[in-house]
């Protein structure tokens, strides 16, 4: 179980901060919001039992006026979103790089609060939509909040800041109808990417397994941008941020996160909830590239294009510390929604580059909090308090509870004796670094940043042959959405300059012929700029692929959190079960029992037994594997249920491990599709739960036998 929070907040300064904000009503008077005791609360003040409500019902005007108030604006994008509290830790100074303190000393555990999102969809949105992934880390460090609002995926759609509103516009419900809800299988969307090649890599990470991820506890997290370390010397290094899970990269099959959407639109953000409070604790590591100041150019792209990757095999991620996730939310309004994230809140040792795209992002999120969190004083709300101390002569505005004291609030001044006082470097001061700029000021982009089919092919030559398949499918699914021609055939075209296979299997799935593209390919440009001077380079070849690329090549030893349903009736097997479920808990697995009704069941040997679920409240959708135990009563009574059958069969069809033991063997063979073909390694069948265990759980931790996909069809 999950340790007491009080303990959980033992060393965790930001949480021993919110504890003066914290409120529990046990054992206490109801009151209104001025503190008086509430008498009655189930009637407003009438004249008479059957008069007219009055006016000067105090009581009944604060609660409904407060009712009436308690909504705010939802995030632009990113609306849908969890979070959980944590702690971060570097395993060894980082000072040759960075003077950023939270990155000097390893006994030193940082607070943190971590947000995972979705990108399109409003607050009420599936989190099974295909759609990147936000990952935004706040780092309440003791030189103030640094914020490393990032994604699960390393690149953007687009270069410049300036295309954001077109692009958050494209791929939202279309303004006619309000339709579709987070998803971008939409005319509008593919309308506009495909005249916007530069979005196309960031595309190919969308329509692969990476935008449907398996849990938040199982997907990477990227900085995007390329920003700098700065050390005591004042000596600059380009860094990209990175963070790998420790439970390894893996995802769902589309049709799989289509029918979870229906069973459980919330089934990230339960994971996420259930992982913590059963005390097993989603921990990633935090990872840098760095790139030395002079090898800026020796790259054939551009460090400051935020479409482009920086490929592991040319710069090597180094691992310096982790963070873990322990502890959840104690009410998700104040903290999760109420929570500002910014790319510009940093801290003396990190500073930015000259990325088109971050620039812009330094004045959006700061711009938006005012009017989501309604105004200036937004740093002021619990969540969002840094545990370094405030000092500044900013004042006053909306729900300001700061009390200044003093009559000074302006600087210089000797009223005041000069204070707050400006802080010297060597004092913790913040000092941007003094980069040396030469230039025009202009409206264009650098002959660097045209490449733009390159790195989506790396991407799509990394994956392995089963990934290159379900994007096959994706964009057949996405652009099969699309209503006009012109721009499926736009889009299809577009894709021969990136891998005409892929091209034309798209096509041949959407009755199109792949062709050539028609000049010119990029339709961004200014009314004056000559078009044949910004269209796309021609694909360069400086890696053939790119292992860190693939989810197939990521970590699979463990079991830990992943979801196995037993199907059982009375009449079940005690050893089956019990064996079965002692090994798997053992490993980290969590069990299930799935039954014909709620309550409990009675195993052969008259032992009572618990159900989780029943066929109606849940599905294989839900479940990383499925195990069938023996006992003839039971399996006869499973024989008779379709939802029984479908439930094996659906799972067989999304890859998942499968294992049945005794009668639960010949369940599996006879009624469903999953005993067809003895070659399947993720089909385990034994004659105890002991034999069968150890194979299971190995089959369990490859995640999926994607070969299944093309080897078998299945009706579920």
């Amino acid at each position: 179980m999950a340790a007491d929070k009080n303990d959980q907040a033992n060393g965790n300064y930001k949480l021993q901060d919110l504890e003066q904000n914290r409120e529990d009503s046990t054992e206490q008077f109801l009151t209104t919001n001025q503190g008086v005791r509430i008498n009655d609360n189930q009637n407003s003040l009438k004249a008479g039992e059957r008069g007219a409500t009055l006016l000067e019902d105090f009581i009944l005007r604060e609660k409904i006026t407060h009712f009436d108030h308690e909504r705010i604006p939802e995030r632009i994008v990113h609306a849908r979103g969890a979070g959980a509290h944590g702690y971060f830790q570097v395993y060894e100074s980082m000072a040759k790089y960075t003077k950023a303190k939270f990155l000097q000393d390893p006994s030193v555990k940082t607070p943190v609060f971590v947000r995972f999102s979705t990108v399109a969809g409003s607050r009420g949105s599936t989190d099974l939509a295909r759609d990147i992934r936000g990952f935004a880390v706040k780092f309440y460090t003791e030189e103030g909040n640094y914020d490393l609002v990032g994604n699960n995926a390393p690149v953007f759609f687009i270069q410049d800041a300036m295309k954001f509103p077109d692009l958050v516009h494209s791929v939202k419900p279309e303004p006619h109808n309000e339709i579709p809800q987070a998803a971008a299988a939409h005319d509008t969307f593919w309308d506009f990417v495909s005249l916007m090649p530069e979005s196309m890599h960031a595309i190919f990470w969308a329509m692969s397994d990476r935008a449907i991820p398996r849990s938040f506890r199982m997907m990477e997290g990227f900085g995007v941008h390329t920003f700098r370390f700065i050390n005591e010397e004042g000596k600059s290094h380009f860094v990209k941020f990175h963070w790998k899970p420790l439970l390894g990269l893996h995802s769902v099959l589309w049709d799989e996160a289509t029918r979870i959407s229906g069973k459980d639109p919330d089934f990230h953000r339960r994971d996420l909830w259930d992982a913590i409070e059963a005390g097993v604790y989603p921990e990633y590591e935090f990872g840098v590239q760095i790139i030395a100041e002079e090898d800026e150019h020796k790259f054939e792209f551009d460090l400051l294009d935020p479409t482009k990757i920086i490929p592991e095999e040319l710069v090597p991620v180094q691992r310096i510390g982790k963070m873990i996730l322990n502890r959840n939310p104690d009410n998700f309004f104040a903290e999760t929604e109420q929570i500002a994230f910014h790319p510009g809140h940093i801290v003396p040792g990190i500073d930015f580059t000259n990325d088109p795209l971050l620039q812009g992002r330094l004045f959006s999120y700061l711009d938006t909090q005012l009017s989501r969190l309604g105004g200036p004083n937004f740093h002021e709300i619990p969540i969002n308090r840094p545990i370094a101390p405030i000092h500044n002569n900013q004042r006053d505005s909306q729900m300001r509870q700061m009390i200044n004291k003093g009559r000074v609030s302006y600087d210089p001044n000797s009223l005041g004796g000069g204070c707050p006082f400006q802080a010297m470097m060597t004092e913790g001061g913040f000092h941007s670094y003094e980069e040396r700029i030469d230039a025009r000021k202009v409206r264009a982009r650098s002959e660097s940043f045209r490449d733009h089919f390159t790195q989506p092919a790396l991407f799509y030559h990394s994956q392995s042959e089963a990934e290159k398949k379900h994007m096959i499918d994706a964009f057949s699914f996405e652009l099969g959405k699309v209503e006009m021609v012109a721009i499926r055939q736009r889009m299809v075209n577009m894709l021969t300059q990136i891998d005409k296979d892929l091209a034309n299997k798209v096509a041949a799935n959407l009755g199109l012929t792949a062709q050539n593209p028609e000049q010119p390919i990029n339709h961004s440009f200014g009314a004056d700029t000559d078009p044949n001077k910004v269209q796309p380079t021609d694909k360069r070849n400086y890696l053939d692929r790119s292992e860190a690329l693939s989810m197939e090549n990521t970590v699979k030893d463990t079991i830990k959190t992943r979801r196995v349903a037993f199907l059982a009736a009375d009449g079940v097997d005690d050893d089956a079960l019990d064996a079965m479920k002692k090994s798997l808990i053992e490993e980290g697995a969590m069990v299930k029992i799935i039954a014909p009704r709620h309550g409990s069941i009675k195993t052969a040997g008259g032992a009572e037994v618990k159900v989780n679920e029943t066929w109606l409240t849940t599905s294989s959708v839900l479940f990383d594997a499925v195990y069938v135990p023996g006992g003839k009563t039971s399996v006869d009574a499973l024989a008779d249920e379709m939802d029984a059958i479908h439930f094996v069969n659906e799972a067989f069809k999304h890859c998942k491990a499968i294992a049945g033991v005794g009668e639960g063997v010949e369940f599996i063979k006879n009624q469903t599709y999953a005993g067809k073909d003895e070659t399947d390694k993720a089909v385990i069948f034994g004659g105890t739960a002991k034999e069968t265990a150890k194979p299971f759980v190995a089959s369990i931790a490859q995640h999926r036998n994607w070969k299944r996909e093309t080897a078998h069809k299945v009706p579920a």
